[in-house]
């Protein structure tokens, strides 16, 4: 077996491979058990390391590195749902079971009356009445007592993820990991119409609107366009980092609806990243097999994650341009035998694999134990690293990608016309003497900020 150093640096390469469009050593697999299931299996109480995600002890972490194969970090020591934030808070749209997970029941933050607000001044109305309705700290009639608990909750927002970090760096140095993309060059954000459905108008509320209200919806996606396109924005440009952006409400939707209200935003804010070098992972939920022609005109190179489907449909319409992933049923390595895992790892390796632009994963994530079935994963993994060799590593692979080949943003998708958030020259025109030194730093609090509202409503 190579050491951690030689084996980070063909790892490395594999992934760099895929995303500059050359055909890597062998397909990256990249199998990652979610937090929950982490601290589960590790035999910790969900309810505890919630609160304390630094207690994952070394050794432990060290026994799944040993038991389970991939080329990225088989584990997790972080959620994307600290319950914190939320406590603080007093959420209403993401809450603890009895069993200790966070969970999302339907919810509705915005009512229909509420359109022509949120259409005029999307951010405020977001602010001045969605939130509160979700988030019961924010009370403006006891201010003190909602300042304070909007500062415990971001401290713990900030702090959280940061505490597990130790145990993950360590384990990924000692095994030689991918490490990932470059610092800052990732990002997370949703489409403006599943940002409308989502915890807006809520799944109900959402199917009413399209049959009621149709022509409304689409100017009130204008409005929230600005706002996930900002919130999804890298800090750092890189070919190997991706904005993540689960796709939501299209599976759910007549063709006719989702190409009227749903694809235009949708389609234009994929090109406008493009346009700007930043690619999209983007997670295509259910099933999109009838959908696959629209998704053929995203631009080239954008990864397609898909959860259900045919894999070689996929590859036929969608291989020479994009990233591929997903597909696997990770259903499967909990009621399957071994080599029935096996089996499926070879037939989605078939399909998916020839000619590049494809990296292993999962139809979705694995978040609780009862999904677990370490000696199955390991075989899939393990396959996955001997079978999946390419003979012809370094040629080219499929289309090449060229930023300009896209039309670039305009002024209009970066301006959020609201009194609750300033660019830096209205902030510098309210204090003239400021240095221009200062510029960055502010913007970036302010936007720092519009991350941190919008992560209350994704």
């Amino acid at each position: 077996m190579p050491d951690a150093k030689t084996m980070k640096q063909e790892r490395i390469s594999n992934y760099h491979d895929v995303a500059d469009n050359k055909i890597p050593k062998r397909v990256p697999v990249g199998i990652t058990i979610g937090f929950e299931a982490t601290v589960q299996y590790f035999g910790y109480q969900l309810q505890n390391l919630y609160w304390n995600p630094g207690v994952t002890e070394e050794e432990k972490a060290d026994q799944l590195c040993q038991s389970v194969y991939s080329d990225v970090l088989p584990f997790s020591t972080t959620s994307m749902r600290f319950p914190t934030l939320y406590q603080y808070l007093e959420s209403q749209s993401f809450v603890m079971s009895s069993r200790g997970f966070m969970q999302h029941p339907e919810v509705v933050g915005m009512l229909p009356e509420d359109y022509d607000y949120l259409i005029e001044k999307p951010l405020d109305c977001l602010l001045e009445r969605v939130i509160p309705r979700h988030y019961k700290s924010f009370n403006v009639n006891d201010p003190i007592s909602m300042t304070l608990n909007f500062t415990k909750g971001i401290l713990g927002f900030l702090n959280d993820p940061k505490e597990g970090a130790a145990v993950s760096a360590t384990m990924r140095e000692r095994y030689g990991y991918y490490p990932g993309p470059p610092a800052g060059s990732g990002g997370f954000t949703a489409m403006p119409f599943d940002f409308l459905a989502d915890q807006l108008r809520s799944f109900s509320g959402i199917s009413k609107d399209i049959r009621r209200m149709p022509e409304i919806l689409i100017d009130a996606c204008e409005a929230l366009y600005p706002i996930v396109f900002k919130r999804g924005l890298p800090k750092v440009v890189s070919n190997y980092g991706t904005v993540n952006i689960p796709l939501h409400m299209p599976t759910f939707m007549r063709e006719k609806d989702f190409e009227k209200l749903w694809w235009p935003t949708a389609k234009r804010l994929v090109e406008e990243y493009a346009s700007m070098g930043i690619h999209c992972n983007l997670f295509c939920e259910d099933n999109w097999m009838r959908y696959l022609d629209h998704l053929s005109e995203l631009p080239t190179d954008t990864t397609l994650r898909f959860e259900y489907g045919d894999p070689k449909l996929v590859k036929q319409k969608l291989g020479d341009k994009f990233i591929l992933g997903g597909l696997y049923p990770m259903q499967l390595l909990k009621n399957g035998t071994k080599q029935q895992c096996i089996d499926k790892a070879k037939e989605v390796i078939d399909a998916l694999a020839p000619g590049g632009k494809y990296a292993f994963s999962m139809d979705k994530g694995i978040q609780v134990l009862s999904d677990l079935n370490i000696e199955n994963l390991n075989a899939v993994g393990e396959f996955i690293r001997d079978y999946a060799v390419y003979d012809n590593a370094g040629e080219a692979a499929g289309k090449q990608f060229n930023k300009a080949d896209y039309k670039a943003p305009t002024d209009a998708s970066f301006k959020i016309d609201s009194k609750y958030y300033s660019t830096w020259e209205e902030y510098k025109a309210k204090y003239p003497n400021i240095s221009d030194f200062a510029a960055n730093k502010i913007q970036s609090y302010e936007d720092q900020l519009l991350f941190l509202i919008t992560y209350l409503l994704v």
